[in-house]
């Protein structure tokens, strides 16, 4: 059985490789050329508006207000990530907020949608189709915000607990279809039925077999997960009254908010506000909330590769 799935994954990769050599081999001299030019100016042209957003979090407010926008501001300035740290330890404590969620959210996201995905994509599952319709019926209808809260607050007892941020986005029908499509695609059933043979049972098979040949796909809503569960804000507004629970991106709202009160408070003098730097604090807080999510593409992009390639191997 081992040996099967070596094979299997050899012919994955072989495949892979033949792939890339075409692909190298389509292009010779000037058009290899064009189409190196064409691709690094795509790539500046995705890089160049975050490495703009963090220029701009460098630069002193005054700067920005008398010279504008500018790739070489006059003055550079650490005064928008001072103000943020003002928050010192509740800062410190959305950021743990969002890491444990984020976290812990991905693991039973990937958890439940990969099982429930592997037994509707499976012909011998004797209910697949209704509970494909189910799946399907979600996407296209829901009960809205008032039933959702009541559910979370009224029958689970969820207000102002770390789940309340959890449960709502760990089953995702989108990643379902993906996987269901991936295990179709990527695991043969003659495999199964060997494993079947051998006196393998339903459970042992999916953590053995069908995992380690899933892992691109696996990987693939891992990421959908992860930047679901670090971008979410509006489950914390709705369930989390406790400052201590309160994620990273809802803090740097109300950090946002603070600075609008204080801007238009008629009370405070022009020198205070002419030293609270605002667009600067603005583009700090998409460097905060942005920056470490984007750090972790590069470990998911070999995967991407492999899950876009990977169905175009027969059996």
């Amino acid at each position: 059985m081992e040996a099967k799935i070596q094979e299997i994954k050899t012919k994955n990769k072989t495949f892979i490789k033949k792939k890339k050599k075409a692909y190298n081999e389509g292009f010779t001299g000037i058009t290899n050329i064009i189409a190196n030019i064409i691709l690094a100016v795509s790539a500046i042209a995705c890089v160049f508006p975050f490495i703009f957003v963090i220029i701009i979090s460098l630069t002193s407010e005054q700067s920005l207000l008398e010279h504008g926008y500018s790739i070489f501001p006059k003055e550079w300035s650490l005064d928008a990530y001072k103000y943020l740290l003002q928050s010192g330890g509740a800062l410190a404590q959305s950021y743990m907020v969002t890491i444990v969620v984020t976290i812990l959210g991905t693991i039973i996201n990937v958890s439940m949608v990969s099982s429930y995905a592997y037994a509707i994509s499976r012909k011998g599952f004797k209910y697949r189709r209704q509970f494909t319709f189910l799946v399907f019926f979600t996407m296209l209808f829901g009960g809205g915000m008032v039933p959702s809260y009541i559910v979370m607050t009224q029958v689970l007892g969820l207000k102002n607990s770390i789940w309340a941020l959890i449960l709502p986005l760990a089953f995702n029908s989108f990643n379902i279809i993906v996987m269901r499509t991936f295990f179709q695609k990527s695991v043969p059933d003659s495999i199964i039925e060997s494993a079947r043979i051998d006196g393998a049972s339903e459970f042992r098979i999916f953590i053995k077999i069908v995992i380690p040949l899933a892992i691109p796909g696996i990987a693939t809503i891992a990421l959908f997960s992860t930047l679901a569960y670090w971008n979410d804000w509006f489950n914390a507004m709705l369930y989390i009254d406790y400052q201590n629970l309160v994620p990273l991106q809802h803090m740097l709202m109300k950090i946002e908010k603070n600075m609008e009160f204080i801007r238009q408070n008629a009370m405070l003098s022009g020198e205070v506000m002419s030293a609270l730097p605002q667009e600067s604090v603005r583009m700090a807080m998409v460097v905060v909330s942005t920056l470490p999510i984007a750090c972790t593409y590069p470990f998911f992009q070999k995967y991407f590769i492999s899950g876009l390639t990977i169905g175009g191997v027969k059996e």
